[in-house]
């Protein structure tokens, strides 16, 4: 039943729109490790080809799961230092040391939108091969939004500028703000404020390794935006692509796969519905 519904929604999304960037869902299988329940953001690994990195959100330990691309768990790596207050989304992209990749963990969320300052905490990507499974060293970067306490779940890191972009959620219309680069480890960032679009419930978003298009999601919906010469901010303020979605649970993550041929999604997992992740490939 279930694949015979999927088959009816790509037909039915090739019909009305046409051909599209991306082809309709591929599911690589049901995540295998019971305690992501909660999988709240996405990144792909850089120091670990065909690797994704996933957390769970507010309430969970100060951790990183390692997943291989059909969903199967390969590590998990514990921040012994720190707490999940509301972590929302992860990225991956350049830092301050040239020729190193880095892992960008947003803790953004703020349902009630009850706390002034949120924070990210940015460190070197873990390897797979590391004996150690802890993460004691990284760079915490504390900001708080422009205009009033703000509700997030959406973060991206340019890798052409090392800018970082946090889209607001529950707005009618949401905010995109930057933190440029170098962003600040000692003082408090106050976030610019660079315009609106028009998509409630932003709950995640990644921008490509080359820096050339970014992908946002809400619950029902992807968006796709191409660059051409512009910045992040107008490109984003231009009128997107919508791309074909299989609905999810309560799908809150999205990550490009490391060479741009494609993207995938995870599910956390409401009412003990097992979270599959699916993979959309570039056509």
């Amino acid at each position: 039943m279930r694949i015979g519904l999927l088959f009816l929604f790509q037909f039915l999304t090739i019909s009305c729109f046409g051909q599209q960037t991306f082809s309709p869902a591929e599911s690589r299988g049901e995540v295998e490790n019971g305690d992501i329940n909660e999988a709240s953001g996405l990144a792909a690994g850089i120091n670990n080809p065909n690797m994704l990195w996933t957390h769970n959100d507010s309430g969970d330990k100060a951790r990183l799961f390692l997943l291989d691309e059909y969903g199967k768990f390969k590590a998990e790596f514990i921040f012994p230092t720190l707490k999940n207050r509301d972590w929302e989304d992860i990225a991956s992209g350049p830092g301050p040391e040239e020729g190193k990749n880095y892992l960008y963990v947003g803790e953004i969320g703020d349902n009630r939108a009850v706390h002034k300052l949120k924070y990210i905490y940015r460190f070197e990507e873990p390897s797979l091969k590391d004996e150690k499974r802890t993460i004691d060293n990284y760079d915490l970067i504390s900001f708080e939004f422009p205009d009033g306490k703000r509700d997030a779940e959406s973060l991206l890191v340019d890798p052409l500028t090392k800018d970082i972009y946090i889209l607001s959620k529950r707005e009618e219309k949401v905010g995109i703000y930057r933190a440029t680069y170098p962003q600040s480890t000692t003082e408090t960032i106050t976030l610019e404020k660079l315009g609106v679009i028009p998509y409630f419930n932003s709950v995640a978003a990644d921008i490509s390794p080359d820096g050339q298009e970014i992908l946002t999601k809400t619950y029902d919906a992807i968006y796709y935006w191409k660059r051409d010469g512009q910045s992040i901010a107008d490109l984003m303020l231009s009128k997107p692509e919508q791309v074909p979605y299989v609905i999810e649970p309560q799908g809150e993550s999205i990550a490009w796969k490391k060479d741009g041929s494609g993207f995938f999604t995870l599910s956390e997992e409401p009412r003990d519905i097992e979270a599959v992740l699916y993979f959309y490939k570039k056509n």
